[in-house]
Order: C-alpha cells, then structure tokens, then sequence
C-alpha cells in the first residue's frame, strides 16, 4: 500500500467540484444564491454557448470588501455560519463555502465587487491571484470563463448548447420563484430572453408557469403552528406527463424530496389517476431548525426531523385546497380578461329562468329524486338575486344531450353533465359509507339477473361486501342472482351492469381488506354506473339542479376519471372568436 499522503489544494477543490460543479445550470445556481443572500434586488445574468463559454451574473447587493476578496475563493470560508448553532438553523441560500472555490478549481472566475461607501470597486483574477482597482457602480459582478477547460473529460459530459442553456434558463426560473421581489434578467449570446420585475408571488408565478397553468390552479394557503404551506396547485385538466411542472420550495430553497412529493401524489389520489403528474409551485415554511439543509453539496436535499408530520401537513392542506368546491375555491374561475358588464337578470326573468316559488318546487323534487336523496338544504346563491350569480350561473340549453350551457358574469360555462353527476354521486357515496352503511332502497320486485358461475361464486364470498354498499344479493338459481335492493342513490341506474361491474373489481382484489384498501375505486364505479346518462333530455330546472349540486360538491371541478367537468369561456374569448373590435 502506498503512504497516506495529503491531497493538493487544488485536486481538493476538483474533487468537491464534482459535486457542486455538475453543469453550467449549477454554477448559475450558486452564484445568484450568493446574489440573494447579498441582499440584491436586481440580478442580470448574462450566458454565452450555454454556460460553457461564458456565465456572468451582476448584482446591486452589499458587495465584498477588498480584504475579503481572496476570501471568497478559499475552501470552506463564508460569511454566513460561525458555528454548530448557525449550521442547525441555516436561513440563507448559501454556507458551505465551498462554491466559489469548486467553480475557480475548474473555470476561469474573475470577481469584482464595490461595498456601499467605496472609493471604487476591486477585482480579483484566480489565474493570477491579483486584485486590481474596477470601474463597478455596486454590488458584484462575477465571470466564469471557459467551463472545464482544464478537465476535458468532464467537458465531454456536457450536452448540447441548446439544452445547456435550458438547463440554466430553468436553474433562474426556480430562484425567480422563490424570490418575486426581486428583479432578473437573462440573455444567451447577447440576445435578451428573459425579463421579470419584482412583483408578488401571484404574479411571478403566472408569468414564469404561464396563464394556461394560473387558470387551472387553486390557491393554498394553510397554517398550523410553525408550519405554513402556500402557492398554487394546478387542477387535473392541467396534469402532466413527466413531473417537469413541479416546484417545491422549503424555506425558499428549491429541493427534491420523495417525501414532499409523496404527500403531494397522495393529495391527488382522488382526483388524478392513470400516469399523469399533478402540477404545483408549492412553498413550505417552518422553523430552520427543523429542517436539516446540510445533506448534500448541491443543497438541493433536505431531510426533516418530524418527517411524519409534514407529510401529513402537507397532505391534509393540499387535499383540503384542492377539494374546495366550486362555490367556496377562491380560484374557481381565472381569467385575464377585462371585466365584462354584469348579468342582465331582467333578461333571465323574461327569458322564463326567475327563481319563483313555482320554478323552486320542480327543481327541489328533481334534486331529491336525482341529485339528492337526502335533500341537503341548497346553497343560499340560488334562491332570488340577492346572493348574486352563482359561480357556474344558470342553465340556458343542453347541446346533444351531453353538454349543459349555462351563462354566468365572466361569459360561457360548459358542463359534461354525466361527468359532473358521477363526481356528485361519487362524494355523496364516499360521505355516505363514512357515516355508516349507505341508504338502501328495497325493489319492489326483486330483479333477477343471470350470472357465471364466478360472478356467483363472488358474490357470495364478498356478501358482506355488498351489504355495506348497500346491496341486497342472493341466489335466485344455479346461474341467476336476485337483487333485493340497491344503494338509494344509485337505484335509478342500471343496476344489473353496475352490479357486474363491482363484481369484476371485487375479483381482481385481494379477499381480506377489499372494502378498507380499495374503497374508493369500488364507489367509482358505482357512481360511473349511476350517473345521469348522455344523450337524457334535461328540463331548465334539471340543468340548474345539477350546476348547484357542482356548486356544493367537492371536486367537483373534475371526473373520478381525473378529466375536467366544467370550462369558462369568457366574453374576451368568445369575442375572439368572432372577431368582434377588429
């Protein structure tokens, strides 16, 4: 064995490299972190061949002094942490002070920085070690040159210009995020591609994630104790293929962790199925001490101490944000457009769609037959004008028996009705088996349908199964069973293919446990099969029983199918359409 020898400084420095140093994005990302703790509130970034030739990031912030110059580039010296204690309870983008010195190891780095009150600005040079007088305004002004030029082989790791250059245009969206109060630029080869203004947190995230993701996000913000969870969670019909659309932020540092991103797939268990991802910018506030940052050089991992608790935080806020129904989310209709003029109710009265005492009785009937058997008082909105428009507004035509139009202030809402009634039927069913077994309603002739021999066989081995979701099954004959009595709030539908249905899902699961582990896929399929049909005719008081059940439903915004029950059309959009102020 060879003699334990000290390494060199600088084989040191590109051993840790490695680790901080992994592509231009990562250099990028260190050097506005160090912005940021500056106290800067304008970042200009400028990249050349994506991040290889050239990264220059300038900044208004307290600047370094002169004696500290030669500091900043020396291994494991910071400004930010002095001992155990400030390591437990970090509350800045940087501390390891390992960046500067990784990045010099293996680039060309220069550094110029005046402090507020100097004579002039410094400039230090890592090839020579010189430090010179500058022409610098304030703040801090940072070069890195030639990216690896002295480890070719990790050169050749590196990808195109095009997707280095995303990969650094992506590292500054992140930290704009989390940062709206600050202003960033960036421009690629002298060509100016992105410009954000301070702003608030709404407004940075529309303009970095886009209108299409603000207008199928619901707004969170929920607090317990020292924890807070805030910022914007998209919708189903705005889900995903690849997890590209999700930002998660502790404390104001962008991470990755499985945890988080488990709570938040939990969240959208019910609402978003198949292999879609959910699309969030979610920010998680607690106390630094309980959270370890000092995982990983990148900084891009955290580990909690109470793991268990903010999973279940972060769930239980998320899932409340995103099952707020229509009526009460404070995100249920976006739109950028201008304010358009107000509903003309004298309109909707002539036009026969009053809220009277006799246009009342028919719709409530309708809702305890179809929508609402157990006749849940309906929201206030509805009854007279005094409460307003309701948020999906009021019935005025079914198109092809599929789709309810209704007219409310922003313009035109559309409805898959038996997308919207099976989401209904789902949440009643699911609050109905939480309160006990469901209401079953006895046939009054029992209906007799032919079986297999293995639908026989699972019915009678998951009976129990069946009476807890309301049914009443038995053998009527070698091959036919008998059905006493069905769930009330399914008994107007096919009962004989809804009951083969849940006989299949019973098959395909495990004997012990079916009711407990896969209740809600069982009560899917009930509330598929019960639904209101396409192509069924609905009555004006029919369509508008529907469009307040929504109103009161939660997740009523999307199918158990994970696809959208309802879109706006607003009056800009429909005027688009006909090219109406050209």
């Amino acid at each position: 064995m060879p003699h334990i020898r000290l390494l060199p400084d600088l084989l040191i420095s590109q051993i840790a490299a490695g680790e901080v140093v992994e592509r231009p994005a990562s250099v990028l990302k260190e050097l506005v972190e160090n912005s940021l703790d500056a106290g800067a509130s304008r970042i200009d970034v400028q990249i050349e061949e994506g991040g290889v030739r050239l990264i220059r990031v300038a900044d208004d912030g307290g600047g370094i002094g002169k004696d500290d110059l030669p500091l900043a580039l020396a291994r494991h010296a910071t400004s930010k942490i002095g001992s155990l204690v400030d390591l437990e309870r970090v509350a800045s983008y940087g501390f390891r002070g390992e960046a500067l010195a990784s990045i010099a190891s293996v680039a060309r780095m220069s550094i110029a920085s005046r402090q507020g009150g100097g004579a002039h600005a410094w400039k230090l040079d890592n090839a020579s070690g010189q430090i010179a007088p500058a022409a610098l305004g304030a703040g801090t002004v940072i070069e890195v040159a030639d990216l690896y030029f002295n480890t070719p082989a990790r050169r050749k790791f590196l990808k195109s210009e095009a997707t280095e250059y995303g990969h650094c245009d992506e590292a500054l969206r992140r930290m704009a995020l989390a940062r709206p109060d600050v202003t960033f630029t960036l421009s690629h080869n002298k060509s100016a591609k992105l410009r954000l203004a301070a702003a608030d947190g709404a407004r940075r995230a529309n303009d970095i994630l886009g209108d299409e993701f603000f207008a199928h996000v619901r707004a969170v913000d929920v607090a317990a104790g020292p924890l807070r969870l805030s910022g914007f969670a998209a919708l189903p019909a705005y889900s995903k293929a690849s997890r590209d659309a999700q930002y998660f932020f502790v404390n104001g540092r962008f991470v990755r962790d499985k945890l988080l991103v488990h709570a938040a797939r939990e969240a959208y268990a019910d609402i978003l199925h198949g292999a879609r991802h959910p699309a969030y910018c979610l920010f998680l506030e607690l106390d630094p001490a309980g959270v370890d940052v000092n995982v990983h050089p990148a900084k891009t991992e955290v580990r909690f101490r109470d793991g268990r608790g903010i999973h279940q935080f972060v769930f239980h806020a998320l899932q409340r944000a995103l099952a707020q129904p229509i009526g009460a989310a404070s995100a249920a209709v976006q739109s950028t457009a201008p304010a358009t003029a107000a509903v003309d109710y004298p309109a909707y009265r002539q036009a026969g769609l009053a809220v009277t005492e006799a246009a009342t009785r028919p719709y409530l009937d309708f809702v305890r037959t179809a929508f609402d058997t157990a006749a849940v008082p309906l929201p206030p909105t509805f009854y007279g004008n005094a409460g307003g428009v309701p948020p999906l507004g009021y019935a005025i035509a079914q198109l092809h028996g599929i789709y309810v139009l209704a007219q409310n202030e922003a313009g035109l809402v559309l409805v898959d009705m038996h997308a919207a009634h099976e989401r209904i039927l789902y949440e009643k069913l699911k609050n109905a088996i939480d309160a006990g077994p469901p209401a079953s309603q006895p046939l009054l002739i029992p209906l007799l349908m032919s079986t297999s021999a293995i639908e026989l066989a699972t019915a009678a081995e998951h009976g129990a199964t069946l009476e807890r979701l309301g049914f009443e099954v038995g053998g009527a004959g070698p091959q036919q069973l008998a059905v006493r009595a069905a769930p009330a709030l399914v008994a107007g539908g096919d009962i004989a293919s809804l009951l083969r249905a849940l006989l299949a899902d019973l098959r395909e699961q495990p004997a012990s446990r079916v009711l407990e582990a896969h209740r809600n896929e069982l009560l899917a399929t009930m509330a598929c099969h019960g639904a209101v049909r396409a192509h069924r005719s609905l009555t004006l008081p029919e369509m508008n029983a529907l469009l307040r059940q929504m109103e009161a439903t939660e997740r009523a915004d999307q199918c158990n199918h994970g696809r959208p029950t309802w879109v706006q059309l607003s009056m800009a959009e429909l005027d688009r359409l006909f090219m109406r102020g050209k």
